[in-house]
């Protein structure tokens, strides 16, 4: 065996023991899970804006951003919920680079589980505890989820773990919604499996026990754009798009059809900027056919608060700006919200 065994961490129960969530917020949690669940279950027609960093490397300069979004929600509470991305595990194609808060609580500084595990239930406590809102993360990895699952109202399973037997099963048992993106090839039919999977009822084995779920009716489709064999992006959020999703989803079986459209990534090529454009096209699709606008719930959208984003490591860090992909700034993000509210 080439593994080193290092030390056993604690389990999902201890942490959550020690860092707990305030009663206050446990109600809070609650009463806005059941309102995002309603918007994927159409009882609800207000449109869900999930926006925040690509990655949420910093406590202060994430909460710092997340405060910017109360009183904007407060505004716009008619029309749309806001659902803050703190996303603390980071996907890496090669392996290298910066892998989340959860490896690398300290960005500058080697991997750290134990360190990790705690920082990324503290930040993901305070943001909940200070504003109000509660976060969606991705599920990079599904044995993290148990650490975390009392505080997300929402997950998002990635482009190269949707096809991931494990993180279709894990998605079976949650009671939040859970959106699962296309995969890097763009193929809608390996997404839509996937929401199958996670909407069925399965026995597998999850930390090291055998359990079963009764299958998540909130699992839903993720549209980020796709890569061509030439590693060219293709997007797909365009109207044409979209009507041929709703075909594909008519011929399953699927409970509450739904997709959140993602204004970056394949997309938008990772040119943040266009994400204002690409988010109003799809309010215009929305608005050009009946049947759209009841499949499409809401929008993914990065964000900080400085534009674009910058290296790690050479020494002028500057507070609020991404460290992966390039976000909008706060400006354009808050005129963006208020444009979205508008016209959803």
């Amino acid at each position: 065996m080439s593994f080193t065994f290092l030390e056993e961490l604690p389990s999902p129960e201890q942490i959550r023991e020690e860092h707990p969530l305030t009663s206050r917020s446990v109600k809070i949690k609650e009463e806005r899970d059941r309102e995002i669940a309603s918007v994927i279950t159409g009882e609800s027609d207000k449109f869900l804006v999930i926006i925040g960093p690509c990655s949420a490397d910093n406590e202060d300069s994430v909460c710092d951003y997340i405060s910017r979004l109360v009183p904007v929600q407060e505004k716009v509470k008619d029309k749309l919920i806001i659902i803050p991305r703190i996303y603390t595990n980071k996907p890496r194609t090669t392996g290298q680079g910066y892998k989340g808060i959860v490896h690398q609580p300290d960005p500058e500084k080697a991997p750290n589980l134990l360190q990790g595990l705690v920082a990324m239930r503290k930040i993901l406590i305070r943001a909940i505890e200070e504003s109000g809102l509660t976060p969606a993360d991705e599920m990079l990895y599904p044995s993290n989820w148990s650490y975390v699952s009392d505080l997300l109202s929402y997950v998002a399973v990635g482009a190269r773990s949707v096809e991931n037997q494990e993180h279709r099963l894990t998605v079976s048992g949650f009671d939040v919604p859970a959106g699962m993106k296309n995969p890097t090839s763009g193929d809608l039919s390996v997404m839509l499996n996937s929401v199958i999977a996670a909407q069925g009822h399965h026995t597998f084995i999850y930390r090291n026990w055998e359990v079963k779920t009764d299958g998540n009716q909130l699992a839903h489709t993720i549209l980020r754009g796709a890569v061509n064999k030439h590693g060219n992006a293709i997007p797909n959020y365009h109207y044409e798009d979209l009507q041929l999703l709703l075909q594909k989803y008519q011929q399953t079986n699927l409970k509450n059809p739904a997709v959140i459209v993602d204004t970056n990534h394949s997309n938008s090529d990772k040119h943040y900027e266009e994400q204002i454009r690409i988010a109003k096209e799809v309010l215009h699709s929305r608005g050009h056919s009946a049947d759209i606008k009841k499949l499409v719930k809401g929008l993914m959208i990065e964000s900080y608060i400085e534009p674009g984003n910058q290296k790690i490591g050479n020494g002028n860090h500057i507070y609020g700006k991404s460290i992966t992909d390039p976000c909008l700034s706060w400006e354009d993000s808050e005129r963006l919200i208020y444009e979205i509210a508008e016209n959803c």
